[in-house]
């Protein structure tokens, strides 16, 4: 019954009440769905190595996924990745960090469990797991008001970063933990077109995503805007502006830095939502910063302004 294999394809169109080549596309009734793609078999139509009925698509960050492999999966669990399961290799051999992670595991009330290879190709999507994977624990995102509310129960100036279009994991958890470091109150992720919390993000982050809220937006212009209502100005930060971070005079304010996406920068519509644009001076015009380090240096010039 693996997906794709003949003798599956037959047995679907079988049951589908049709004996034409499971390759043809079906020709879809009145009112009716479209059939779907080949191979993709039937309960929930959900992709090869999802996982458990109805899981969300990667980087969503609406439910758990999985870290595959020895050294992914025991600095993890070091970094305090908020993890439901550790699935371990029923025949593997045992070194050092299998055991390690047993070891992580049982002293953080994980559940650890044993699997056979089969199981573990299709928990990790065919992934090189090496015996060993940790399942993820879905994410709880906080709302954009309550950044403010942490900045203001801890008495201090808001600051807050918000990424537009950054879609990959790792430059989240890359800003987190520059969040982290320099005092930020908390990060802002758009709901769509946007990276989640997940499992690369965690281990990007080095467990600063377990001491920094991640919220998320419905509408990412949306929620700048409410921020400028409640008095907080809006720094976006693009290689166009017109003022160097080390001269932004409002990093003594109440404050949200906009983060954009290396290739495209900002949108239109989040640039609009800004009150200024600043840019960090490079000296090549031809180069470009990646977007968790660009986040960690504009960081750093804010906090170094508040200090003076």
């Amino acid at each position: 019954m693996r997906p794709g294999h003949p003798a599956q394809r037959r047995a679907a169109a079988a049951a589908g009440g049709s004996r034409r080549r499971a390759d043809e596309p079906a020709a879809a009734s009145p009112g009716s769905s479209a059939r779907a793609p080949r191979g993709s078999g039937d309960a929930a139509r959900a992709p090869r190595g999802s996982g458990d009925a109805a899981r969300a698509p990667r980087g969503s960050g609406d439910a758990g996924e999985f870290v595959a492999g020895r050294n992914p999966v025991v600095e993890s669990l070091r970094a305090g990745v908020p993890a439901v399961a550790l699935y371990v290799g029923a025949r593997v051999q045992h070194d050092e960090r299998i055991s390690e992670a047993i070891k992580l595991a049982a002293g953080r009330g994980v559940a650890v469990l044993e699997a056979g290879a089969a199981e573990l190709d299709r928990l990790t999507g065919g992934a090189l797991h090496q015996g060993l994977a940790l399942r993820v624990r879905p994410y709880d995102y906080a709302h954009p008001d309550d950044l403010l509310a942490r900045a203001a129960d801890a008495g201090q100036l808001p600051l807050i970063v918000a990424l537009d279009a950054i879609t990959d994991p790792r430059n989240l958890g890359a800003v987190a933990r520059s969040a982290a470091a320099f005092g930020a109150h908390g990060v802002v992720v758009p709901s769509r077109r946007g990276a989640g919390v997940t499992a690369g993000a965690w281990k990007a982050s080095a467990g600063a995503l377990a001491r920094i809220p991640v919220a998320r937006a419905a509408n990412l212009a949306r929620a700048l805007a409410s921020y400028r209502d409640a008095g907080v100005f809006v720094a976006g930060l693009d290689a166009a502006g017109d003022t160097p971070v080390r001269d932004l005079d409002l990093a003594t304010a109440p404050l949200a830095l906009v983060i954009g996406s290396e290739g495209r920068g900002l949108s239109r519509i989040v640039a609009q939502a800004c009150d200024v644009l600043v840019r960090i001076p490079i000296a090549a015009r031809t180069e470009s910063l990646n977007a968790g380090v660009a986040a960690g240096i504009a960081l750093y010039e804010v906090a170094a302004v508040r200090s003076r």
